[in-house]
C-alpha cells in the first residue's frame, strides 16, 4: 500500500500540470485550494544575550533569546552548549534586550509586541509576561538593571526610557530622552545614573532616575559627525562608559571616563554587540578586527588572544565569565555566543580556545521573498536570512545560510539573482554549482564563491535591494536608502561587461519598491518613505514610472492618488502595467502612464503584491484576500480566495504560489 506522503506527492505533481482556470469538460471549475508546500527556511538566530547565574545552583549560564514564532529564552551550559532552559515567549518574535538582576532574575525586552518578560530562579521553563511597559512603544531595544533589581529600558518609536520597579511592578515613563530621536538603541547603568545612546543620530545622554533630569554627553572628539550613525552598543562599568558608535558592522568603540567626564580612548573596528564584564585585574574582552581581544583600561593596551572569527557577521551576542571545569580551562574563562548559535571559550591562563555548536534548535524563518524558476522555486528569509531551493512538486527544500533576502529572480540564462540586506548587495547564484558563501556558509576549501557578489551599493547610501527585474540581459535593482534618508535608486547592472549604473531619485525623494520589465523598458513602483521611515516625506503619493534602459532616461511618472506606496507592479496579459498601492489595484498604459483601471478594494494600507500568469493577474490585499483579474476587466473583481498572504510568485507561467509567514503554498 502506498503511503499518505507518497499519495500527496503525486497529487502535487498532478496539480502542477493543470492550469489555474482549466475545468473538466462540462463541469464548472472547482474553487481554488491552498495546498501547503512546507516551511522551506529554518535556522538559529540569536540577538540579545548575557552571561548570568543559571538554573543549576546559580552556576553561570549563557542566556540568549532565539528568534522564532514564538521566540524562546534559552540558557546554555557554557562548557558544553547543552540546553538548560528553553522557555517560550508567547506573542514575541525575538529580542535584542536580555539582562540579569543581582538576584539572578532574567529580564527580556522584545520587539514588535514591546513586552517585558521575567524569568525567576527556580521557575524552570516558565517565563512571566509583564506586559507592555509603555503602551505607545513597540520595541524594547535594550535593558539594564540597578542594585535593587529595577529594570530600565530604551524604546522605539518615541525614544523613551522607562523604569520597571521590581518590588511593586510600577512603571515610570521618563519620556523622550533626546528630542527628535525615535530610538533609544542602547542603555547602561553605573553609579546611580542611566546612560543612553540614540538612533539614527549619535546622541549620548545621562539620566538621573530620581529627578528625571537629562544631561547630554558631548560627542567623542574623534567622531566625524553624529548624523546617521547610531550609538549601537553601550556598556557602563568600573567608572567607564564604552560606546560603540557604528552600525551592526565593525566601528569605533569610544571610552568615556565618568569621573573626569572626558573621552579617553578609541578602539577602532570593534564588532560589538557586547563586551565582557571586568576581570579580576580590571581587564575586559571584546571582538575587534575579527579576533577576541583583551583590553586594559588602565594602560589602553589591546592584546590578541588567537581566537579568531570568520564570516560577515562576527558579533558577540553574549559574553562573560564562567568556570568550565574542563581540561585546559582552569579558573575563569571567557564564554559567549555568536549569531547562529555557536558558543566560544577562551581561557586567559592557558590560551586554550574553542568554537562549538550549541543545542539551540532551529526555528522557522518568515519568507520575505519568493520567485518561481523553470524547475525550482526560490525562497528568501527575513532577518535570519537564507536561500532555499524548493521542489514545487513535493515541497522538499534545500536550505543555505545567507543574509536577509529582499528579492529573488531567476534570469533567462538560469542564473538566480539575489537582492540582499544590508548595503543593498546584489549577488549572482548558479544553482547548477555547489553553494559556497564565504560570508555566511562556506563550502569545502577551494570551492568557488557561489553566490558571487556583483554589486554593493553602500557607497551609494543604499540599504535594501528591494526589487529585481531583467531587461535585455541586464539586471535592474530597485533600492531603499540607508539610515535617516530619502531617495532610493534604480540600478542597472550588466553581467557581461561587469558595469553598473546607479540613478538616484528617479522619482525625487522616493524609494523604489517594485520593478517589472517589458520591451527594453523598466517599470517601477515607488514609496514616499525613506530608510528608517523617520524622516518626514517630502511627497504625498507613491508613483509608477517608466525608464528607457538604452538611453538612460525616464519616460514618464504617474502618481497614484491616495497611496503613499506602490508596493508591487506586473505587466499583465493585456499589456498594461498593473500595480498594488495600499487599498488599490490599478492599471496604466505603458506608453504614457495614463490610468486605465482602478479598483479600491482593500480596507488597510498594508503592502500588497501582484503577479501575472499567461492569462490572468492575481493580487493580494489586506494580507488575507486574493483577487483574480481577467485581462481587460473593467468591473471590480470579487474576492477569489481568502488566504493569508505576504508575497506571491508564479512557477512556470501559470502556477500561483503564496507565502504566509514561514509557509509556502501552491494555489490549485
Amino acid at each position: 500500500m502506498r503511503s499518505a506522503r507518497a499519495l500527496l506527492t503525486t497529487a502535487f505533481a498532478v496539480l502542477l500540470l493543470a492550469p489555474l482556470t482549466t475545468a473538466e469538460a462540462g463541469h464548472p471549475p472547482l474553487p481554488p485550494t491552498a495546498v501547503p508546500l512546507g516551511i522551506p527556511l529554518s535556522d538559529v538566530l540569536l540577538i540579545g544575550g548575557t552571561v548570568a547565574p543559571g538554573p543549576d545552583a546559580g552556576k553561570p549560564a549563557i542566556w540568549n533569546v532565539s528568534t522564532g514564532k514564538p521566540a524562546y529564552l534559552v540558557a546554555l551550559d557554557p562548557a558544553t552548549g547543552a540546553s538548560l532552559i528553553s522557555a517560550p515567549l508567547g506573542g514575541a518574535d525575538g529580542s535584542y534586550a536580555v539582562t540579569a538582576a543581582p538576584d539572578g532574575t532574567i529580564y527580556v525586552g522584545t520587539y514588535v509586541d514591546g513586552h517585558l518578560y521575567r524569568w525567576r530562579p527556580g521557575s524552570g521553563n516558565t517565563v512571566e509576561d509583564l506586559g507592555r511597559p509603555i503602551a505607545s512603544e513597540s520595541y524594547l531595544w535594550d535593558l539594564t538593571t540597578d542594585e535593587q533589581g529595577n529594570v530600565y529600558g530604551g524604546t522605539y518609536p518615541n525614544g523613551k526610557v522607562f523604569r520597571y520597579d521590581a518590588a511593586t511592578g510600577a512603571v515610570r515613563d521618563y519620556g523622550q530622552i533626546t528630542p527628535g530621536q525615535p530610538y533609544i538603541k542602547s542603555i547602561g547603568y553605573a553609579g546611580g545614573k542611566i546612560y543612553t545612546g540614540s538612533l539614527p543620530d549619535a546622541h549620548l545622554a545621562e539620566l538621573d532616575p530620581v529627578t528625571g533630569t537629562v544631561t547630554e554627553i558631548p560627542a567623542p572628539p574623534g567622531l566625524p559627525s553624529p548624523i546617521g550613525i547610531p550609538v549601537n552598543d553601550l556598556n557602563a562599568q568600573d567608572g567607564k562608559l564604552y560606546a560603540r558608535i557604528a552600525t551592526a558592522y565593525p566601528g569605533p568603540l569610544f571610552v568615556y571616563d565618568l569621573a573626569t567626564r572626558a573621552w579617553t580612548d578609541e578602539i577602532p573596528a570593534a564588532h560589538g554587540l557586547d563586551l565582557s564584564p571586568s576581570g579580576d585585574s580590571g581587564e575586559i574582552y571584546l571582538i575587534q578586527k575579527s579576533e577576541l581581544k583583551r583590553y586594559d583600561p588602565a594602560t589602553k593596551a589591546l592584546t590578541g588572544t588567537g581566537l579568531t572569527f570568520t564570516g560577515r557577521i562576527q558579533n558577540a551576542r553574549s559574553i562573560g565569565w564562567a568556570e568550565l571545569g574542563l581540561p585546559d580551562y582552569p579558573g575563569k574563562s571567557i564564554v559567549g555566543t555568536l549569531w547562529r548559535g555557536e558558543l566560544f571559550h577562551y581561557n586567559p591562563q592557558t590560551g586554550k580556545s574553542e568554537i562549538l555548536q550549541s543545542a539551540v534548535r532551529r526555528e522557522p524563518i518568515d519568507i520575505l521573498s519568493v520567485a518561481g524558476g523553470k524547475d525550482t522555486v526560490y525562497a528568501g528569509g527575513f532577518l535570519n536570512g537564507g536561500v532555499s531551493l524548493v521542489n514545487p512538486s513535493t515541497g522538499a527544500a534545500v536550505f543555505n545560510r545567507f543574509s536577509q533576502v529582499e528579492a529573488l529572480m531567476e534570469a533567462s540564462d538560469g542564473k538566480v539573482w539575489i537582492g540582499a540586506y544590508p548595503e543593498a548587495r546584489l549577488y549572482s547564484y548558479d544553482p547548477k554549482q555547489p553553494w559556497s558563501s564565504p560570508e555566511y556558509s562556506p563550502g569545502p576549501p577551494g570551492t568557488p564563491d557561489n553566490p558571487k557578489l556583483a554589486v554593493n551599493l553602500k557607497p551609494e547610501l543604499q540599504m535594501r535591494a528591494r526589487a529585481l527585474a531583467e531587461v535585455d540581459g541586464k539586471i535592474a535593482v530597485g533600492t531603499v536608502p540607508e539610515g535617516d534618508r530619502l531617495g532610493g535608486a534604480l540600478v542597472i547592472h550588466d553581467p557581461k561587461t561587469q558595469t553598473t549604473q546607479t540613478f538616484r531619485n528617479v522619482v525625487q525623494d522616493e524609494s523604489v519598491f517594485a520593478l517589472a520589465a517589458d520591451h527594453g523598458a523598466i517599470y517601477g513602483g515607488t514609496s514616499i518613505t525613506g530608510g528608517l521611515a523617520t524622516t518626514p516625506p517630502t511627497r504625498t503619493e507613491g508613483t509608477v514610472f517608466a525608464w528607457d534602459v538604452r538611453h538612460s532616461r525616464k519616460l514618464w511618472e504617474t502618481p497614484i492618488a491616495g497611496a503613499g506606496t506602490v508596493s508591487s507592479v506586473a505587466i499583465g496579459p493585456d499589456g498594461l502595467l498593473w500595480g498594488v498601492a495600499g487599498k488599490t489595484i490599478f492599471a496604466v498604459d505603458t506608453l504614457r502612464g495614463r490610468l486605465k483601471r482602478r479598483f479600491d478594494l482593500g480596507t488597510t494600507r498594508a503592502g500588497g503584491d501582484i503577479v501575472a500568469t499567461r492569462d490572468a493577474l492575481y493580487a493580494g490585499l489586506d494580507g488575507t484576500k486574493l483577487y483574480r483579474l481577467e485581462p481587460w476587466q473593467r468591473t471590480p473583481p470579487a474576492v477569489w480566495l481568502t488566504q493569508p498572504n505576504r508575497r506571491l510568485a508564479v512557477f512556470g507561467d501559470n502556477q500561483l504560489l503564496v507565502t504566509t509567514g514561514a509557509q509556502l503554498f501552491g494555489i490549485f
